[in-house]
């Protein structure tokens, strides 16, 4: 076995798991408005088609307006007005001070949530082979920098029970996930998990060419606030169009390893749910498939 970290990842490949999992709830719910603000102190605030996560679909307008004030965290607002209310389902995102932003596994009785592709091999061999998408897995430092940690020093306190936050941009139309996306949530000791939605262009051409990428901004704004692991449901965490691998290099360069192509986070609530994703402890090896689950309340 090789020395020195791998600088390409071989791909162990499989297929998605059936959708058992069960939605986070019934259904959820978000609104779209439009605002104005007025400051007891002087001076408007004025938005547009702005979104907040809301607990039904018969929400007050008051309701909108105290969700709109919490999420801003605005001060000295005297007078907020709602007009061009509309609710829809869509799953939450974390609006802060929402109706899913203090879940919390803590507490309660727990289930889990399975996360992983399923891993598919040939009869007779003792490996995964090409079947028809890509495995999901971990990237730990030495994959990248030949004095990080391997599958079998990495922490498990990097890897096992973290607190995670979703973050989503599945349904953008951007295969960008930027600062912006990023920016809401405390990000400080939890697995940032990006929801893209790639999980369901597997084994399709979207997958070579078109996949959801981290920005070289975002990963280096996750670098510089402390994140323990940044997941993706994504075949990779950097533009597959991009060789230098730049999200990648960046995020293992600060101890952060990396789980790829994860799929069923929208099973997750944005915040609250506790995420692992062990491999077992080779040393000398950077990469390789792992089960990837979360525990959220029952």
């Amino acid at each position: 076995m090789s020395l020195q970290p791998a600088v390409s990842r071989t791909n162990y490949l499989g297929r998605r798991r059936p959708a058992d999992n069960g939605a986070v709830s019934a259904q959820q719910f978000r609104a779209e408005f439009d605002a104005r603000v007025e400051f007891s102190n002087g001076g408007h605030l004025e938005v547009a088609g702005f979104r907040v996560d809301v607990p039904a679909a018969d929400v007050s307008a008051a309701e909108v307006a105290r969700l709109f004030v919490a999420s801003l965290g605005l001060l000295m607002s005297e007078t907020v007005d709602v007009s061009a209310l509309r609710v829809f389902p869509e799953a939450h995102k974390g609006t802060r001070g929402g109706p899913s932003a203090a879940a919390d596994t803590a507490g309660g009785a727990r289930r889990l949530i399975e996360l992983s592709h399923q891993l598919s091999h040939e009869p007779g061999t003792d490996l995964p082979v090409p079947v028809d998408s890509i495995g999901t897995c971990l990237d730990t430092p030495w994959y990248r920098h030949a004095d990080g940690a391997d599958l079998s020093t990495i922490p498990l306190s990097r890897i096992a029970d973290l607190p995670a936050v979703v973050v989503r941009t599945a349904g953008s139309r951007t295969r960008a996930v930027d600062v912006g996306a990023l920016a809401p949530f405390d990000v400080a000791g939890k697995a940032v998990l990006l929801h893209t939605g790639g999980d369901h262009t597997v084994g399709t051409a979207a997958d070579a060419d078109d996949a959801p990428y981290l920005t070289v901004d975002a990963a280096q704004w996750l670098a510089d606030h402390d994140a323990a692991l940044v997941g993706v449901d994504s075949i990779d965490i950097d533009d597959v169009r991009d060789p230098n691998r730049p999200a990648r290099t960046i995020l293992l360069a600060t101890g952060v390893p990396i789980a790829l192509n994860l799929t069923g986070l929208e099973h997750l609530p944005p915040h609250g749910a506790r995420f692992t994703a062990a491999p077992p402890p080779f040393a000398w090896s950077g990469m390789f498939p792992v089960r990837a689950f979360a525990a959220i309340l029952a």
